[in-house]
C-alpha cells in the first residue's frame, strides 16, 4: 500500500532556527502569511524580550506554539558545571511557561572528558532534578536522541532505544522523546522504537528535514524534504501509526539557506512539505 502524503498545511511547524536570519516578529508574520500553523521558539529568539508579551504575540497571529528549544546539555566533569546547566533547565521552563509552550526539547549533552556512560548517568541526575519543576509549571519534557557523529559534545544519547529507556525509567506524563529524522533514520530498530514509545503516550514530537548526500557539514548542511535520503513519508506513517497527531516539525540548519532569500526558503519548504511530507 502506498504511503501518503501530506495535503495541506494544517500540521506544519516552523523553528525559528530553521530562517535563523528573521527576528521573531519577522517569522512569526511570515509564517501566518504563508499558511504555517504552528512554531517552536528557539530560546536565542526570546533574548532581552518580554516573553509573556512574546506568546500572546504569537497566538495573535494565529500560530500554535509548539515547544521551546532548547535545554539539556546536563553532563560535566564538575559539580559547579552541572549546576550551572541544572539552573539553565530550571529557566528554560519557567520560559517556556511564560511563552506559554507545552514542551521543552532537550538535547542532552555529553562531556568528551568523561566516558559516554557517566555522561547518561549525569543526564539522568540533571533530569531528575528538574522534572518536578517541569510538572509545578504543566511543561513537559522530551529527551530528543541525536545521531552517533553528536556523541562527543552534543548527547550522549544516540538511539531512540536509549531515549525511550531513560523516559521509561521515570514513567511521567510530563517526560517523553522527540523524534527529529534526522538522527534516528538510520536505525534500523527505528520502527519497532516508535511504536514503542508511540504506544506508551512517550512521543512528544516529531521532527523534518533531509540528509544530503553527500553532507558536507555534520551540523550546518541539512536540507529541505526530498533533497536527501531520509525516507521522510515512511516515517511519518509509522509516527502517526501510533494515533500521534502534533505538528511536524521543520528543523533545517543550513549555512546555504541561511545565506539566500528567506522568503523564497520558506516557500521552497512549504512546497518541499506538500510534495515529500
Amino acid at each position: 500500500m502506498s504511503i501518503q502524503t501530506v495535503t495541506d498545511l494544517s500540521r506544519l511547524c516552523v523553528h525559528t532556527i530553521t530562517t535563523r536570519p528573521w527576528d521573531i516578529d519577522t517569522a512569526v508574520q511570515q509564517y501566518a502569511q504563508a499558511g504555517v500553523k504552528g512554531i517552536t521558539v528557539w530560546r536565542d529568539a526570546l533574548t532581552g524580550r518580554d516573553i509573556r508579551a512574546t506568546g500572546q504575540m504569537i497566538r495573535g497571529q494565529g500560530l500554535e506554539i509548539v515547544s521551546l528549544c532548547r535545554g539539556g546539555f546536563f553532563p560535566h566533569t564538575t559539580a559547579i558545571g552541572r549546576q550551572k546547566a541544572i539552573d539553565d533547565n530550571l529557566l528554560a521552563i519557567e520560559e517556556a511557561a511564560l511563552l506559554g509552550a507545552p514542551l521543552v526539547v532537550l538535547v542532552c549533552g555529553a562531556d568528551p572528558a568523561q566516558p559516554l556512560e557517566e555522561s547518561r548517568r549525569q543526564i539522568y541526575e540533571g533530569i531528575a532534578a528538574v522534572l518536578p519543576q517541569a510538572k509545578a509549571a504543566g511543561v513537559k519534557l522530551a529527551i530528543e536522541p541525536m545521531h552517533p557523529v553528536y556523541a562527543d559534545t552534543r548527547s550522549a544519547i544516540n538511539t531512540l532505544a536509549q531515549a525511550n529507556d531513560m523516559a521509561a525509567a521515570f514513567n511521567s506524563p510530563w517526560l517523553g522523546v522527540a523524534v527529529d529524522v534526522y538522527h534516528v533514520w538510520w536505525d534500523p530498530a527505528l520502527q519497532e522504537q516508535i511504536i514503542r514509545c508511540g504506544s506508551n503516550g512517550h512521543l512528544l514530537a516529531f521532527h523534518i528535514c533531509d540528509w544530503r548526500v553527500p553532507t558536507r557539514h555534520l551540523l550546518y548542511d541539512r536540507g529541505i524534504m526530498g533533497e536527501g535520503c531520509i525516507p521522510i513519508r515512511q516515517i511519518r506513517e509509522w509516527v502517526e501509526s501510533t494515533g500521534f497527531t502534533g505538528f511536524h516539525e521543520v528543523e533545517i540548519f543550513s549555512d546555504e539557506y541561511w545565506a539566500q532569500d528567506q522568503h523564497a526558503f520558506l516557500q521552497r519548504i512549504r512546497d518541499a512539505y506538500l510534495a515529500h511530507g
